[in-house]
């Protein structure tokens, strides 16, 4: 069973890898983000919560982020083992999770401030499906329509140069401790996120020695 956590700023590729990672070895993607945009599209309450506070331009509390990702742990569906992306976001909750699960790893994806906000700024939802575009390099065939449901594309309502930069700098300030701590355990894998999809993905299997291993079934 193979136990990683993910890190990594906005437009990182965090959940393009992961959604590899899973899919190549049978691993369960605990994606804190998917978790929110499920809750706002089927408007739960937890949903319409997360939704006041995306749209002000304020971040998740902790709190409601703990309790997400331990409600989904406990579901132990994770067969092969899984992934999280979103999770710790604080040193406590980094202790926690260390005393709770063996981690095999964590993958950290490093990437400029300059190339997150130019991932970002293109970065676009279909407002019916859910699908995620990125106008770089993932373009629909007409242009703001969703080529699998037909539905508008709009940019994320917390997709802007100011969000952003709150967002980063609450990253930087959060994020960081966090990594120390798995530091200290040797479990530290940092991957430069600049390149392609592909040599990033070939960059994480290669460090986490999973490169010519078999998949999951």
């Amino acid at each position: 069973m193979r136990k990683y956590v993910i890190m990594g700023v906005q437009g990182s590729g965090k959940g393009t890898q992961s959604s590899r990672l899973c899919e190549v070895y049978g691993l369960e993607h605990i994606s804190v983000g998917d978790i929110f945009r499920w809750n706002i599209a089927h408007h739960t309450k937890l949903g319409a919560q997360v939704r006041r506070l995306v749209d002000a331009g304020h971040l998740v509390s902790d709190d409601i982020v703990a309790s997400v990702v331990r409600d989904r742990l406990e579901q132990h569906d994770w067969n092969h083992g899984f992934i999280v992306d979103g999770f710790p976001r604080n040193v406590p909750q980094a202790e926690f999770f260390l005393e709770s699960y063996d981690i095999d790893a964590v993958v950290v994806l490093d990437l400029p401030d300059e190339e997150v906000e130019r991932r970002v700024l293109s970065r676009r939802i279909c407002s019916e499906c859910g699908l995620d575009y990125n106008l770089i390099a993932h373009r629909p065939a007409v242009t703001d329509v969703c080529d699998v449901c037909g539905g508008a594309l709009e940019q994320r309502g917390d997709d802007t140069r100011e969000a952003l930069a709150r967002r980063l700098a609450d990253y930087y300030a959060k994020t960081e401790p966090v990594i120390e701590v798995f530091a200290r355990k040797e479990l530290v894998v940092r991957i430069d996120a600049t390149p392609s999809k592909d040599e990033v993905f070939d960059a994480i299997t290669e460090r986490l020695g999973l490169a010519g291993s078999q998949p999951s079934r």
